[in-house]
């Protein structure tokens, strides 16, 4: 009994992805054609190509997603750790070097002391005596000082030792993360970045050709547009960008395509040209 075969059943939204698909594989082989006599349809028809196009390219930084952002957020993360510890390994030197100089305090006081105990014994008055009496408990007072300074730098060392701990740890798991992050990136450019190349040049041919009145036009609707649209087709008696109903006649003057007519609630530019491009 020979075997049933099941014919899959596209989608409407398969079915759309695959004529775009079609559609793209055209323009991509046609060489942009535009002269200032060209006709508002032929306008509207390089308007709406130099969109596709566009369109696509958008559609693989989004399979970018945030990655670049992510790798540019760790780097910078990396960097602010790494000048985080150089400055707390200068802050734990400065802190040794200050433990030196009191040490050395510390011994210069201990021999004053003993010198002034050893001059004390050869005093041939009161006055002198307690003269070195005063300077050897002056001494006591800086060599009690040194210590305390000693101390403050060696806690302020081991405080400073554990945040430059904590730092390391950061930084390893920044670097793994970073690692990680521009693997997964650098995986998706190099699977993305012919087709990006061969698009971002047809698109620099279609603006080289499309009046430059319509051109700005057009970039600016892309840039103040939240999804890159500024070239839609009408879909459902519907603005392909807003999805605000359009009137019956105003369906037909775009059909028509002998001007450019704008949606009147996002102000993109709308075609209609059904089975034209398949």
């Amino acid at each position: 009994m020979a075997k049933k075969v099941e014919k899959k059943v596209l989608t409407t939204e398969e079915n759309q992805k695959a004529e775009k698909s079609t559609v793209m594989q055209r323009i991509l082989k046609v060489k942009p054609q535009g002269t200032p006599n060209d006709s508002v349809e032929q306008k509207l028809r390089l308007l709406y190509e130099l969109q596709l196009i566009d369109s696509a390219i958008d559609n693989i930084k989004i399979l970018r997603g945030e990655l670049p952002n992510e790798v540019k957020t760790l780097e910078d993360d990396i960097v602010g750790l790494e000048t985080r510890m150089f400055n707390i390994k200068a802050d734990i030197k400065r802190a040794e070097i200050d433990i030196s100089k009191y040490d050395a305090a510390i011994n210069e006081s201990q021999l004053k002391i003993k010198k002034y105990e050893e001059q004390q014994k050869n005093v041939r008055n009161n006055r002198e005596f307690e003269s070195l009496t005063k300077e050897i408990e002056f001494q006591g007072l800086e060599i009690e000082l040194s210590k305390k300074r000693i101390k403050e730098s060696e806690t302020l060392i081991s405080e400073k030792k554990g945040m430059l701990g904590n730092s390391k740890i950061q930084l390893e798991e920044r670097k793994k993360d970073l690692l990680a992050k521009q693997q997964e990136l650098d995986k998706i450019i190099l699977n993305t970045q012919k087709d990006e190349e061969i698009l971002e040049t047809k698109s620099e041919e279609y603006k080289s050709v499309i009046e430059q009145r319509l051109l700005n036009a057009y970039q600016r609707l892309r840039k103040n547009a939240r999804n890159g649209l500024a070239v839609v087709e009408v879909k459902r008696d519907a603005c392909g960008g807003c999805f605000n109903k359009i009137p019956p006649q105003r369906q037909v003057d775009i059909k028509m395509g002998k001007r450019l007519i704008p949606c009147e609630y996002c102000g993109r530019i709308l075609v209609d040209w059904e089975d034209s491009y398949q």
